[in-house]
């Protein structure tokens, strides 16, 4: 995907138990004066570098992307697919807003009925965001409810709390 940036998609793997495991490298100067290297892990404390899970045969990958990039997101999996275990295929699904659990890896792209990783669709999202109802929430949104402090309340209007 070296030809969009990283906010324009989100990948997470769908795994029902996460093994997830740290990747260490321990670079050591073996003699004064050298040139190279050791990257052995004898015997070694180790810097972490990078987390890592496993993938057996099974697991779903998915992928959501905005509708410009989707030839993108499915040629980085094309790509990224013969570096798993198994058959996999790609779908690319627009209306179904969670991943199918089978063999197959899917290419999600589900901003057409459901706004990114959120629960609201699309429609719906663009609706509460132009009435100031929808508060960002890390990768999600939170939906404002009509509850608030009646001093608060401005006449010929919604309760709208932040």
């Amino acid at each position: 995907m070296c030809f969009i940036t990283s906010s324009a998609f989100s990948t997470f793997p769908s795994l029902h138990s996460p093994s997830i495991s740290m990747l260490k490298i321990n670079k050591v100067l073996s003699c004064a004066g050298t040139d190279r290297l050791q990257t052995g892990m004898r015997e070694a404390f180790g810097k972490p570098q990078g987390v890592c899970a496993c993938v057996v045969i099974g697991q779903v990958l998915s992928v959501r992307c905005k509708d410009g990039i989707s030839n993108h997101a499915q040629e980085a999996l094309h790509c990224a697919k013969f570096k798993f275990p198994g058959c996999q295929k790609i779908i690319v699904r627009p209306s179904l807003p969670v991943p199918l659990w089978g063999r197959s890896a899917v290419f999600d792209r589900s901003p057409i009925t459901i706004q990114g990783f959120t629960k609201f669709s699309r429609t719906d999202y663009l609706k509460y965001k132009s009435e100031n109802r929808i508060v960002p929430d890390g990768f999600n949104a939170k939906l404002l409810g009509n509850h608030a402090r009646l001093a608060a309340h401005q006449p010929g209007r919604e309760f709208i709390t932040v």
